[in-house]
């Protein structure tokens, strides 16, 4: 589906939950998303209930996950009631999983597992099918860096930082025709050189965090950075994630 500078990704459900509103409409063409949050924070549920609203908006989306493998995505997915199967069935979704893990690449089908290995970032950057969409989800993305030995020479060599622009130089290419690329991160997993630039040049910056409140774990969205934002964006969402719901916005305040 294309769209206008002057309009913006929605995020639809608004039938179900406000944060399409609480958002101010969506996300703005051309941007570069950061979401960060420590583990448990939300940030998959997040992206994944961005992805199937993207989809009902009838915006095609790339999700690359470090963690799920299609099956596993998809039964996440009907637990939260997001119902992918036909979006994924009518390709609106374009899902991906990298198995990382495992010392090897799924984001092309060619050349073997040590190659993949050694060569993560440069994958992940010519696997040009996984750009087509308009709005990339790279879930997550510390992972990519973490197991990328290339990176991690250079983080040993205290240049982790020229690394991190020259993927941000990727990135800005991608988005230069209205794309949108979605980054979720684990600060803890990084140090301030590799993680500092990304932070710095997101168009949209949220955090994901959980907050004890008595015996209450309260979890909020904190927007940090909001650029080009459709109508007022609120500093901080409270939300929740709910089996057989998904993500739902509360009213109460965090404290």
């Amino acid at each position: 589906m294309s769209i206008s500078r002057n309009e913006l990704y929605s995020i639809g459900l608004d039938e179900r939950d406000r944060l399409d509103k609480e958002l101010g409409g969506g996300f703005p063409p051309g941007s570069i998303v950061l979401i960060e949050g420590d583990y448990g924070s939300g940030k998959s549920a997040m992206s994944q209930r961005f992805s199937y609203g993207l989809c009902e908006e009838d915006h095609s989306v790339t999700l690359l996950s470090t963690e799920l493998t299609v099956g596993s995505y998809l039964e996440q997915m009907n637990s939260l009631n997001y119902g992918m199967v036909n979006h994924l069935l009518e390709e609106d979704i374009l899902f991906l999983h990298a198995d990382i893990g495992e010392s090897k690449s799924s984001f092309t089908d060619n050349g073997d597992d040590e190659e993949e290995r050694m060569d993560l970032l440069k994958r992940l950057m010519e696997a040009k099918v996984m750009w087509d969409s308009d709005v990339v989800i790279i879930d997550t993305f510390d992972a990519i860096l973490r197991n990328d030995p290339t990176f991690e020479a250079l983080v040993r060599q205290n240049e982790e930082r020229q690394a991190a622009l020259e993927i941000i130089s990727f990135f800005r290419d991608v988005i230069s025709d209205g794309k949108v690329i979605m980054l979720t991160v684990d600060p803890t997993t990084l140090d301030e050189e590799a993680l500092g630039p990304f932070r710095s040049i997101a168009d949209v910056f949220l955090e994901l965090e959980m907050v004890e409140v008595g015996n209450d774990v309260r979890r909020q969205i904190s927007v940090l950075r909001f650029a080009g934002m459709g109508e007022q964006v609120g500093d901080t969402i409270g939300y929740s994630v709910r089996s057989g719901t998904g993500i739902v916005i509360e009213s109460r305040s965090v404290a």
